[in-house]
């Protein structure tokens, strides 16, 4: 049977075909997916399966979804491809916060991530991080020179955690701290993972400045572990996506908002 009309297409190709348009809708049916892609609901099935071993969705009743749980933060390939507009315009906005000099810190988000293209401008810099797409993204980078915290690594998460990763960073002393996290909930933010938070908690404590990037699909959802009040950041950077209602919370709290406007071209 050929899918969406186009014979003979490869299991691979049908199942990122597949993959790109839950990550457009967010949360489908199977009927749905079968429908679509002309196949049966077992075909469906094991597409979503391999997707699910690969850490890229999560099947739900009857269903599928790429959104994080408030236990299980979604595979980094997955979330890199989330709120990409959003993510570079909060990279370009905050790197207006950084000045020549700096040693500056990013953690392993794929939001922070998106601020190593605006970097070479800011340049000459010391970057410290734990997140293998910001190393990967800046060696090389002239002007620039990157402190890679080690640890156990984890392929999920592309990045480093653990004891070794956290005696490297009390180590250090940073003059800014750009992160993210997986939630904004009331006046917090919160991660589903706990080797996350201790690495992130780490960072914070030897920043002068801290900076949290968080788009604003991330605001009224809750994961599991409180990773910090919003009041301990010297300013939160979000997208024009926000609810009046959430900006309105983080002022009454006193938190320092500066909000952001989306362009529709790409870097």
């Amino acid at each position: 049977m050929s899918d969406n009309g186009v014979p003979n297409r490869s299991v691979a190709a049908r199942r990122k075909l597949l993959l790109d348009y839950v990550i457009t809708v967010g949360s489908t049916q199977v009927d749905v997916l079968a429908t679509r892609f002309e196949v049966s609901r077992m075909t469906v099935h094991r597409d979503l399966d391999a997707l699910v071993e690969q850490g890229m969705v999560r099947k739900v009743h009857g269903g599928v979804t790429t959104r994080a749980s408030s236990l299980i933060e979604s595979n980094f390939l997955l979330r890199s491809r989330l709120a990409e507009r959003e993510k570079q315009a909060l990279g370009r906005a905050a790197s207006a916060l950084i000045e020549p000099g700096q040693a500056v810190i990013l953690d392993d988000s794929t939001t922070v991530a998106a601020l190593c293209a605006y970097l070479p401008a800011c340049q000459p810099l010391t970057v410290i991080t734990n997140g293998l797409s910001v190393i990967d993204r800046l060696r090389g980078a002239l002007g620039i020179s990157v402190i890679c915290l080690g640890g156990n690594y984890s392929p999920r998460l592309n990045s480093f955690s653990g004891l070794l990763c956290e005696q490297a960073i009390r180590s250090m002393r940073a003059n800014i701290l750009f992160m993210s996290s997986s939630s904004v909930f009331g006046h917090a933010a919160y991660h589903q993972e706990p080797d996350v938070v201790k690495t992130k908690r780490a960072l914070m404590a030897i920043a002068e400045r801290r900076i949290l990037l968080v788009d604003s699909s991330k605001f009224g959802i809750t994961a599991l572990y409180h990773l910090a009040d919003l009041t301990e950041f010297d300013l939160v950077l979000t997208d024009d996506g926000i609810r009046p209602a959430e900006v309105e919370a983080i002022r009454e709290a006193k938190v320092g908002l500066q909000i952001v406007v989306k362009k529709t071209t790409a870097i």
